[in-house]
C-alpha cells in the first residue's frame, strides 16, 4: 500500500528507512522524498513511525543529559 502516491513509498519502504535510523517525517523525507510534494501523507508517516520507537539524541550522541539541577550550559560556563 502507498503511503506516499506523489513518490510512489510504500509502507514498507517507510518502516525499512524507520528501521535504519530514520526517527522523523523530515528524516524520511531525505531518505526517499516522502512528504516533500503535496505533504497530504506526513500524517501517515507519523503513525508509522509511533511514539517512542526513536533512540533518544543523548544516547545516540553518546552524551549523557545533565544532571537534574545541573545547568544545561554547564559546559559552556566552564570553558569561560
Amino acid at each position: 500500500m502507498y503511503v506516499c502516491s506523489c513518490f510512489q513509498v510504500t509502507e514498507a519502504q517507510v518502516q525499512q528507512h524507520a528501521g535504519g535510523g530514520a526517527c522523523t517525517p523530515r528524516q524520511i523525507a531525505s531518505a526517499c522524498k516522502a512528504g516533500t510534494d503535496c505533504g497530504s501523507c506526513v500524517r501517515r508517516i507519523q503513525a508509522i513511525l509511533g511514539r517512542g520507537n526513536c533512540p533518544r539524541r543523548d544516547l545516540v550522541a553518546g552524551t549523557m543529559l545533565p544532571e537534574e539541577g545541573e545547568p544545561v550550559l554547564a559546559e559552556l560556563d566552564e570553558a569561560a
